[in-house]
């Protein structure tokens, strides 16, 4: 009884110190003075998400996780084109797509790596019918329903098994969360992310994975199975800038992912390298474009925390240089019709 006395006393002290352990905040007003007084390729600014969010919260954010060996996509084998624009939006390329002009919220959960892969699929659905069908993929099914092959859900997940789960599993469609025009909407609410004066309120900490439901919302007229979606094939992209311009230039979007830094939390505009603080964890967007901004290359990347962060949901990062590993790890796949 001595044994156990001890041990619960000792598990009751490690409980109290854990319960009470002090959190650590990041000084956002610093990093903002610091990064726009040493460069001024881009511009940092107060972002509301972050305000009140300690930094083991703000690290749970970044969803996503290095991809086991198993799991990668064979590279795919192309040729640069010879004619590669200075400038390039797929928005503009395709103006009939309406999903290319839209920035969704993955809100209160670390799903940025399901969030990159359906937009990049609703994205090449839509240019592969010659800008006819407007199909949105949902991101809630790949977040509940693709299991272990894609992750760990709300607490992060693999761009790649996120397209093999596409080929392999199919998709149904789904787009923001309490709309009824699709099979499986997603299931947060909408929040504020980094904005100031944002209009749905502050994010709070990332919730539980929800629970994989394999039926319509009501409303929709359609099965759950007769709703899927597929990939003829799905691939990685080699990290050339030429045949990532020319794989968005032939099919459309792709997904990449990025290490994020303390100071890419306050990005307002231009465009964007790593300037101050340490690494939070990985993040996977939609890459859409490339351009040039006062002499500096950059990629155009739509992100998933609403219209309001960056510059309208979209930002801008350094080309070339593999800035924080955004021409490492981009991936895709060509739709089945």
């Amino acid at each position: 009884m001595k044994v156990i006395a001890v041990l619960l006393i000792a598990l009751l002290a490690v409980a109290a110190q854990t319960k009470f352990q002090k959190k650590v905040y990041l000084d956002h007003a610093s990093i903002i003075e610091h990064v726009n007084s040493v460069q001024k390729n881009w511009v940092a600014g107060h972002n509301k998400y972050f305000d009140g969010m300690d930094l083991e919260t703000i690290k749970g954010m970044m969803g996503t996780l290095e991809t086991p060996e198993h799991l990668q996509l064979p590279l795919k084998e192309m040729e640069a084109l010879n004619d590669i624009p200075e400038n390039f939006d797929s928005a503009e390329n395709w103006p009939h797509c309406e999903s290319l002009k839209e920035v969704r919220d993955q809100a209160t959960c670390g799903s940025c790596w399901a969030f990159g892969a359906v937009e990049v699929m609703s994205d090449r659905i839509c240019i592969a019918s010659g800008q006819k069908l407007q199909t949105r993929i949902s991101s809630a099914d790949m977040l509940s329903c693709c299991g272990v092959s894609c992750g760990n859900g709300c607490n992060g997940g693999y761009p790649s098994g996120a397209m093999n789960h596409w080929k392999k599993g199919g998709v149904v469609t789904g787009w923001l969360y309490n709309t009824s025009n699709y099979c499986y909407p997603y299931q947060f609410p909408p929040c504020d992310h980094h904005v100031d004066g944002g209009k749905y309120g502050p994010c709070g900490s990332s919730k539980p994975t929800p629970k994989c439901e394999k039926t319509c919302v009501n409303g929709y007229d359609g099965s759950y199975n007769d709703d899927r979606h597929y990939a003829d094939s799905v691939y990685s992209i080699p990290s050339q800038v030429a045949k990532i311009q020319t794989e968005i230039m032939t099919h459309g979007p792709i997904e990449v992912a990025f290490t994020v830094y303390n100071d890419f939390l306050s990005y307002k505009s231009g465009v964007y390298h790593h300037t101050t603080g340490s690494a939070l964890g990985g993040h996977a967007v939609k890459m859409v474009g490339w351009g040039v901004e006062n002499g500096t290359p950059y990629w155009k990347i739509a992100n998933s925390w609403n219209e309001g962060w960056g510059d309208k949901g979209f930002f801008k990062i350094r080309r070339g240089n593999n800035e924080c590993g955004i021409e490492g790890q981009g991936v895709a796949g060509i739709p089945k019709l």
